[in-house]
C-alpha cells in the first residue's frame, strides 16, 4: 500500500502560495501514477551560484522544495555550475558578465550550507549540471542548438526587447535557456520550480524533454516576494531584505515591522503551515499574535527554537516593556567619515560642528544622515521621512518631527530606534 497522502491533499499543499502550475491536470496524473506505483516523483529546482548571501525571497522555492519532500517525493537541489558561466539573462537589459570557476565553486559551497536550513540534508539530492555537461561535444551541443529556433527564442521578453533596442545579445546567452531545459532531460524531471521571472526556460524544458523522447515536465512557478515595504521585491539593494544570516533579534524585529496584509502573504511562502491552518488563524487570531507566531517560525528556521524565544522576548521588551533588550546590534559612526569643504562646511555621513576627539566631547550631529550611515535608511531624504513621521528615538527620548539635529559625545553608546527597528550607535574618533 502506498504511503503517499491522498492526490487531493498534496495538490492543496502543492499549490499553497504558487502562481502558476502548467499543466495542473498533468501533475494530478502525475501525483495519482505515483501514488499508485509508490513511486516518487523527481522534483527539480535550479540554482545559479551567483550570489552567495541569500534573503527570505530566495528560500520562497526552497520551502516549496520542502512541501514536495514533506510529501515523500524525491527533491533535486541543482547547482548550476556551468550554467553559471555563461549567466541567466532573466531580468537583464545587457550581458551578464561570466563568473569565474573559482567564485562559481566557493559560492556553491556557500549554498549547500544555507540551503539546509530548510531542506533535509538527509533527503536531497545535491547535484551539479557540469556532471553532464562536462562530457557534451561539439557535437552533442548542435544536436541541442537543432532542437530550437531563432525565432522561438526571440520570443522572450528579454531577448525581444534589446533585439528591438538594438542592444547586444550574446550568442552564449541563447545557450542558457537550452542548457537549463536540458538540465530537466539529464535529471529526467517530473516537476521542475522556478520564479515567475523563469517562466520561459521552464517551459524550454517541457519542450526539450519532448524531443528527446521523455514526458514533459510539471512547471510549477512561485511569485517573488515583496520585500518589507510590502511593494517592491525583495532585494538587499533596495534595503527592504531580511536576510538569513541576521542576528535573531534583527530578523524578528523585521518581520514584526511587516504590515498585517502581507504578514499573510509571508505565512503562505515562508512556512509550512497549512492553507486550512492559515484561514483559521485569520479568522480567529489577534493579528499581533499571528505575527509574533510567524516571526517566531522564521527565526527559528535559520537560528534555533532558543534563539527565536529570546529574540521574542527581547523584541517584547523592546516596544512593550519599553526596556532595551539584552542584545543589539552595535554600529560605530567614525568622526573621520566627516569632512570639510574649502568653505569651512562640513559633508560626508554626518554633520559635525566641533569635531573634538578627546572621549566625551559632544558633537552636534545630522540625524538624518545618523540613520543613514547606521543603516535605518537607503537615504538621507529617505531618513528625513522616518523624523518628519515621528517614528526616531534616542534613548527612549523621541525626537520631534522638525527636529534634525542632537548633541552626542565620543565614545558613547545611544539606543537608536527607528520604528520597529533599534540598534545601539557611536560615534568614534578616527583613530578608534
Amino acid at each position: 500500500m502506498s504511503n503517499f497522502a491522498p492526490v487531493d491533499e498534496q495538490l492543496t499543499y502543492i499549490k499553497k502560495g504558487s502562481a502558476e502550475i502548467i499543466r495542473e491536470s498533468e501533475l494530478r496524473a502525475k501525483l495519482e501514477k505515483s501514488r499508485a506505483s509508490g513511486k516518487p516523483l523527481r522534483i527539480k529546482a535550479g540554482f545559479d551560484p551567483t550570489a552567495p548571501d541569500l534573503h527570505l525571497g530566495h528560500t520562497v522555492l526552497l520551502r516549496k522544495l520542502k512541501h514536495f519532500q514533506d510529501l515523500g517525493h524525491t527533491v533535486i537541489f541543482l547547482i548550476g555550475d556551468f550554467t553559471g558561466m555563461i549567466g541567466d539573462p532573466t531580468g537583464r537589459s545587457a550581458t551578464r558578465p561570466p563568473l569565474t570557476q573559482e567564485q562559481i565553486e566557493q559560492n556553491a559551497e556557500t549554498y549547500k550550507t544555507q540551503v539546509f536550513k530548510i531542506l533535509d540534508p538527509q533527503k536531497t539530492v545535491v547535484d551539479f549540471n557540469r556532471r553532464w555537461f562536462s562530457k557534451f561535444t561539439a557535437d552533442d551541443f548542435v544536436r541541442l542548438a537543432a532542437k530550437y529556433t531563432v525565432s522561438q527564442m526571440l520570443e522572450r521578453e528579454e531577448f525581444h526587447k534589446r533585439f528591438a533596442e538594438e542592444k547586444p545579445i550574446s550568442l552564449h546567452e541563447l545557450l542558457y535557456p537550452l542548457a537549463q531545459g536540458y538540465d530537466s532531460v539529464a535529471l529526467e524531471a517530473d516537476v521542475e520550480l522556478g520564479g515567475t521571472d523563469q517562466r520561459f526556460n521552464l517551459l524550454v524544458g517541457r519542450e526539450l524533454q519532448r524531443a528527446y523522447g521523455q514526458d514533459s515536465q510539471v512547471v510549477l512557478t512561485m511569485p517573488i516576494l515583496e520585500g518589507l515595504d510590502g511593494v517592491q521585491k525583495m532585494s538587499k539593494s533596495l534595503g527592504n531584505a531580511i536576510g538569513i544570516h541576521e542576528a535573531p533579534l534583527e530578523m524578528y524585529g523585521k518581520v514584526m515591522s511587516i504590515s498585517d496584509e502581507m504578514m499573510w502573504r509571508y505565512y503562505e511562502l515562508l512556512t509550512d503551515v497549512q492553507v486550512a491552518d492559515i484561514e483559521k488563524m485569520k479568522r480567529e487570531t489577534h493579528p499581533m499574535a499571528a505575527k509574533k507566531e510567524l516571526a517566531r517560525r522564521i527565526v527559528g528556521d535559520f537560528h534555533s527554537a532558543e534563539g527565536a524565544a529570546k529574540a521574542g522576548k527581547d523584541w517584547a521588551k523592546q516596544f512593550q516593556k519599553d526596556e532595551a533588550p539584552d542584545e543589539l546590534q552595535l554600529v560605530d559612526v567614525r568622526v573621520a567619515d566627516v569632512g570639510v569643504d574649502p568653505d569651512g562646511r562640513h559633508h560626508g555621513a554626518l554633520v559635525v560642528i566641533g569635531r573634538g576627539v578627546n572621549p566625551g566631547s559632544r558633537h552636534i550631529v545630522r540625524l538624518d544622515k545618523l540613520i543613514r550611515h547606521a543603516g535605518f535608511a537607503k537615504s538621507n531624504s529617505e531618513a528625513g521621512g522616518k523624523l518628519r513621521g515621528g517614528a526616531v528615538a534616542i534613548d527612549g527620548e523621541a525626537i520631534g518631527e522638525s527636529n534634525f539635529i542632537a548633541e552626542m559625545p565620543l565614545d558613547h553608546w545611544a539606543v537608536l530606534r527607528v520604528g520597529r527597528l533599534i540598534k545601539k550607535v557611536r560615534l568614534v574618533s578616527a583613530g578608534t
